[in-house]
């Protein structure tokens, strides 16, 4: 019995040892076994609130998206930013909207810069921001969309001229240039916003929308066109708290893990309630991201474990925005007589078969080999 005592005391003190010991390697070389980034938005105002908000994460998180219109133009305080978040092992991506804007001449010194300066910790660009939902929600509204798209006899005509108005203009075409990958969030058009040139899509986790259907939409497009895919958890509601609560939080980024995000990313607008300085964020949120961290160190095997598998095929160029049966298509067209058919379709393939679920579309230019079972829209 004194043996198996100390035995027991021997176990517990190693593990009181070691756990803090791979805990602080973890932290200090932001590094994940699976090569998951995670971490969050800052879209405050001064480099001192970003450096703040660095200090509060940099122990759980390994990216840092600069989102914010204030350090974007003023040089100074962005590259200061971006040397904090570095030598805190952040790896990052920065919010640059208009890359050849006249107004901010030195954003393609500074890109070129980018990619010396800090290596492998500047990962890209985001650019824009919601294209795809952004012409599903104001397409039919938007004076200068309208106009774009008055050209567009079909569905076909709707989907060139979206693809062909982001890949062709300036900013894309300057990025690719310089092999600087391109980013963005979005909540429709996946398929869409991949086509146009961006190389990695933010699916949004928010409001009452189906997780296995949006991230379907966004891993399935990302999968069959070679690209990565992430999630980024942002506001459910317009008014306090914004964002759901630490628990509710915590099963979105397990999800998304589980499903085999590359990225996992907490939005925090700058709302900063009085007493808090790091935005939107309460401790709830803080303690449910320390939760996650630990929870993939623990359990990397998780990670991808409920991958595409099955891959349900939606028509060609069909830029439906698909959140409910009368949901328009691509903001110009009203729902047709396939869309309440393709909406009880797939909530019943979601029903079989959740986050092994990939929605992709029909395009001779993709091969859909990897799935072990295709369900066709028309079958």
């Amino acid at each position: 019995m004194i043996k198996q005592t100390y035995l027991i005391l021997i176990i517990i003190l190693t593990f009181a040892v070691f756990l803090p010991i791979a805990y602080w390697h973890f932290a200090s070389t932001g590094t994940t076994e699976t090569g998951l980034f995670f971490g969050v938005s800052f879209c405050g105002k001064t480099a001192q609130e970003a450096e703040l908000l660095i200090d509060k994460v940099k122990g759980y998180t390994n990216f840092l998206l600069v989102d914010s219109w204030d350090l974007v133009a003023n040089e100074t305080a962005l590259t200061e930013v971006c040397d904090y978040a570095a030598e805190a092992n952040l790896d990052f991506v920065v919010f640059i909207s208009w890359v050849s804007d006249v107004a901010y001449p030195w954003h393609l010194t500074w890109l070129e810069m980018a990619q010396t300066r800090w290596n492998d910790n500047f990962l890209g660009v985001y650019l824009f921001d919601e294209p795809g939902g952004g012409q599903i929600d104001t397409g039919g509204e938007n004076e200068a969309i309208k106009a774009t798209f008055e050209n567009a006899s079909d569905y076909s005509d709707a989907a060139e001229i979206f693809v062909n108005n982001i890949s062709s203009i300036n900013s894309t075409i300057e990025l690719k240039e310089r092999n600087i990958p391109i980013f963005t969030s979005d909540y429709a058009l996946y398929w869409f916003d991949y086509l146009s040139g961006y190389d990695t899509v933010f699916v949004e986790l928010a409001w009452n929308n189906s997780r296995p259907q949006e991230i379907g939409l966004c891993r399935g497009a990302a999968n069959v066109q070679g690209k990565e895919w992430g999630a980024i958890i942002t506001w459910t509601y317009d008014n306090p708290p914004y964002l759901v609560n630490g628990h509710e939080m915590l099963a979105d980024m397990t999800a998304a893990y589980e499903a085999g995000a590359r990225y996992v990313v907490i939005f925090n607008y700058p709302v900063y309630p009085e007493g808090n300085s790091f935005g939107v964020l309460s401790e709830e949120h803080f303690t449910a991201m320390q939760q996650f961290w630990a929870q993939i160190h623990r359990h990397p095997e998780n990670y991808g474990k409920m991958r595409g598998q099955v891959a349900f095929v939606l028509p060609k160029d069909y830029g439906w925005g698909m959140r409910r049966p009368d949901d328009s298509i691509w903001g110009l067209w009203p729902a047709d007589n396939l869309s309440s058919v393709i909406y009880d379709k797939l909530n019943v393939l979601i029903q079989s078969y959740g986050l092994k679920l990939d929605v992709v579309y029909d395009d001779p230019r993709f091969s859909l080999d990897g799935y072990s079972k295709i369900y066709h829209w028309a079958s």
